[in-house]
Order: C-alpha cells, then structure tokens, then sequence
C-alpha cells in the first residue's frame, strides 16, 4: 500500500464515520419530533430531517463517488451506539438531548471540512469525487443557526417556565437567510428531489475518470501513474456493470437498439483493455500508449452517452423515475464495489 493508498482509506473512513452520524442525526430529530409539545420548533425539526434525509442519500452518491470503501472507526460506532441510547432514555432533558444534538452538527461540519481539504491534497479525482460534500456542509451548518434558537427557546422555558424572547430567534433566521443566499445549494437542497438523477450520476462518473487520466499524463512517476490507473480499474468496472444491471436495461425498447449495442461492445473493448494494462510497466511507453488509447474509447463512449443516451432518458422518464435510477444505479455500484473489495 502506498502512502497516497494508505490517505484515501483514511478519506474513506472518515466518510464512513459522516454516514454513521448522519444516521444518528436523522434518528434523533425524528425522536424530538415526538417529544416536543411545541408545534413551531416541531415544524423547524420536520425541515431539518427532511435536509438529513436528503443529505444521507447525497453522501451515500459521495461514499459510491469516491469507490473506495471502509467501515466506520471503531470509537466512533461505539460514540453513536451511546449517544442513541441517551437519546432513547429519559436521563436527558429535551433541552440536553437537543444540546448534544447541535454538538454533532457541529462535529458533523468540521469532519466534512477536513475531508474537503484533505481531498484537495490527496488528488483531483478524490477532489471531484467529494464535491457534492459540499451540500451537506451548507445545510448543516445552516441547521446549527436554527439549533440556536431552538436551544435558547427550550433552555428557558426549561429554567424557568416562561417564553424567551424572540429577539435571537428573528436574528438566527436573518442568519441562514443570509448564509442560504451566499452559498447556496449544490445537489438537492433547493428542490423537493429526493437524490440527484441518472444522467447528474453517471456524469459524475464521467467528469472523475477524466480527471484521473489527466492526471497520469501529468506525472512521469511509476508509482503514480499505477495509483491513479489502479482508481481507473475499479471506478470503470463498477461505473460499467452498473450500467449494463440497471441503467442500459431501462431504456430497452425506448433506445436504437444498434446504439445500445454500441454501448454494450464499447464497454466490452474497454474492460479487455483494461485488464492488457495491468499487466504493463507504467514506466513503459508501452503502459501510456495503452492509457491513451482506453482514454479514446471511454471518451466515445462518454460523448454517445451524454448525448443521445441522456436525451432518451430525458424524454423517456419523468424527473422521478429518473432520480428512482439513479438510487438503484448508487446501490448496484456499490454493491459491485463490495464484491471488487472482496476479490482482493
């Protein structure tokens, strides 16, 4: 394992450990929904589960993205274990459990910051890979404003029974105005979409491996040329099957069936060329004639794709459907990259 390898498992945990906390964090909310007596801050938990939700299904497109998989940290999966429990129980206040919930939004934040910037020193790739992170940092941080006045509001009438006033409340909403209207949103949070669609996923995808093959043409290193092919390998081979178990399949009797083919027989070439330059000497000329030929192919392959095969699925498929293939296409990569982890 490389050092650049050993820094993308650890990207990759870190991933792991925002997906265990987003799960935390969804259960809680729908926990405070019910105990609550409160409808205005059960309504402002309503919204924020609906983000989470949202977000969870943007980082399970991130952790899918990336392709390179690892459970949680072990401290961590024992943190949200207790954290559940406490949540559960009845030890805490409302006010207390909502405390503790805004600390893991704020935990939440700073771990998708570092894995941000930690992926702008690892490689482009890993840097295309995690840009939909970003979402999830916006929302997050805007629920932190909205937690603040939730907390004051339950803070006080727990300590003494009577109404705080509103004055921070109004100010915490002037705040994610504000905060919304700077960064905006960059996957789904503007729309009632529950995941991005098809054609956002596989373009995904598409703009990564070209990334990736920009970066072998870069570097006259061995060992990185071999890194990012090795990326190129595995992300290909899900990007591919995926493609031929869900996404080629639906536009069966809506697609020319000679163009589907075409896609078919140029997914074929590229997988027999990928696996000819395992075996070659990324030192050797031999190594980069094959790299640029693959990228020919995948690059044809790319613009058949994100022309006449999107415009089939634009036609063919509502804004739903399309978004339904997409979440199908995530889990049969995933499921694809699993069983590739499991092989080695």
């Amino acid at each position: 394992m490389t050092l650049d390898d050993t820094k993308r498992m650890a990207i990759a945990m870190k991933l792991s450990d925002m997906k265990a906390v987003q799960e935390l964090l969804i259960s809680n909310e729908q926990k405070f929904i019910s105990a609550v007596n409160d409808s205005d801050i059960a309504d402002r938990l309503r919204d924020m589960l609906k983000d989470d939700q949202k977000n969870l299904g943007v980082l399970d497109t991130v952790m899918v993205q990336y392709g390179v998989k690892s459970e949680p940290k072990e401290t961590v999966s024992e943190m949200v274990k207790k954290l559940d429990q406490l949540m559960s129980e009845s030890k805490l206040t409302i006010y207390e459990k909502v405390f503790q919930h805004e600390l893991l939004k704020h935990q939440q934040v700073m771990t998708g910051i570092v894995i941000h910037k930690a992926a702008q020193k690892v490689g482009a790739d890993v840097e295309a890979a995690i840009t939909p992170l970003n979402t999830i940092n916006f929302e997050n941080r805007a629920h932190q404003e909205q937690l603040k006045g939730v907390l004051e509001v339950l803070g006080v009438r727990e300590l003494t029974g009577m109404e705080a006033d509103q004055g921070l409340w109004a100010r915490v909403q002037d705040s994610v105005a504000a905060l919304t209207g700077v960064v905006g949103s960059v996957i789904t949070q503007t729309s009632d979409k529950s995941d991005m669609n098809l054609q956002d996923v596989i373009r995904m995808d598409h703009q990564k491996v070209n990334t990736l093959f920009m970066q072998i043409d870069a570097t006259q290193d061995p060992q990185k040329r071999q890194e990012y092919f090795g990326q190129i390998y595995k992300d290909l081979n899900a990007h591919s099957r995926a493609e031929e178990e869900v996404a080629y399949p639906a536009v069966r009797g809506r697609y020319p069936d000679g163009d589907l083919k075409e896609l078919y027989d140029e997914q074929a070439e590229m997988k027999v060329l990928l696996d000819q330059i395992r075996s070659l000497n990324p030192s050797s000329e031999d190594f980069m004639n094959a790299i640029h030929r693959l990228k020919d192919i995948v690059m044809d392959h790319v613009r058949q794709e994100e022309s006449t095969y999107f415009a089939a699925i634009r036609d063919n498929f509502s804004s739903a459907e399309s978004e339904q293939l997409a979440t199908q296409f995530k889990a049969a990569k995933s499921k694809i990259q699993d069983e590739m982890s499991a092989k080695k």
